[in-house]
């Protein structure tokens, strides 16, 4: 999809420097007792230590994860000598686990099927160089991902996160009454659909149909409004023909990718990394080839999205 340059009429042309509107809120103006909370852009990301990642976590704890994790989208944790047992039992706190139906990269002998391996290297090129919120083609997408480096790069394998509430903010009023009410769809065929024989489509079809999610999707625990189209999986704005869909989208794609918006993580050794996929766009940099980077994944069921006026 070609991208719209600035003009006169682009509701974007004038779009001048990132102000962060955060209003104050219970969940982000308490302090925090048992982590430390290091932000790591005025937005999105903040790096965490005071705690060892495990199922082994008091109630308090977790809470205060949690509140970190609304307010800052993205948490880091650093030095996380911990294996995939201990991995996916962290992650079992927060919610069901997530059986991705498509991408099911393993290692040989594992039946933790919700663990899932991305290993890249000389014979397979990292491909998820792309914003996207994970699943969104799924009637109940992803609520957050666990991501811990097994093994990485000596230099690249960055991922990047976007704040797409604080990109949703800092949109011209007018756009924001504009997309409030709108509805787009979502569906997987153009990514894991590419190659795949027309049978297997026929047979997955009726299990995973075209899903329609609100553009603006609010955040029940906060109210927080935030962007929930991406580039990989939204194929269209109900209501409005191609030409009008196609620019709106383009618009609003080009929106999240400013950097005022993102954080980058520069992985190293027992790193973790667990982000809210309802409240950022992720992106891994793909430019390691043919260096190896394996990373273990573990994602947590969502709730249905919820639009401004639903």
């Amino acid at each position: 999809m070609a991208y719209i340059v600035p003009t006169a009429t682009d509701p974007l042309a004038a779009f001048g420097p990132l102000i962060a509107e955060r209003t104050p809120s219970d969940f982000a103006s308490a302090p925090f007792e048992h982590l430390r909370v290091a932000p790591m852009t005025p937005t999105i990301g903040a790096e965490v230590t005071g705690v060892r990642l495990n199922g082994d976590m008091t109630p308090e704890v977790q809470e205060e994860l949690r509140r970190a994790l609304l307010e800052w989208k993205l948490l880091v944790f650093r030095d996380q000598d911990i294996d995939r047992a201990e991995h996916r039992a962290f992650a079992e706190l927060w919610g069901e686990l997530e059986q991705h139906p498509f991408f099911k990269y393993t290692q040989p002998g594992q039946t933790d099927v919700d663990v899932t391996t991305l290993a890249k290297g000389m014979e397979s090129a990292g491909t998820e160089n792309n914003w996207h919120n994970d699943v969104s083609w799924h009637t109940h997408p992803s609520f957050a991902a666990v991501l811990r480096a097994v093994e990485i790069p000596p230099v690249g394998g960055d991922t990047l996160w976007a704040d797409t509430g604080a990109a949703y903010d800092l949109l011209p009023e007018e756009l924001q009454r504009r997309i409030d009410p709108l509805v787009a769809e979502h569906d997987w065929i153009g990514a894991f659909g590419v190659g795949m024989e027309q049978e297997v489509i026929d047979l997955l079809r009726p299990a995973f149909p075209p899903v329609q999610h609100p553009v603006v999707r609010v955040i029940p625990e906060t109210g927080r409004r935030v962007l929930f189209v991406n580039m990989i999986f939204t194929q269209r704005i109900l209501g409005l023909d191609e030409q009008e869909s196609n620019e709106l989208l383009t618009t609003l794609y080009r929106h999240v990718m400013r950097p005022e918006f993102q954080v980058r993580l520069r992985w190293q050794p027992n790193t973790i990394a667990m982000w809210d996929n309802r409240a950022c766009q992720h992106y891994a940099s793909s430019d390691y080839h043919p260096q190896r980077r394996v990373m273990d994944r573990i994602s947590i069921v969502g709730d249905a999205p919820v639009g401004v006026r639903s």
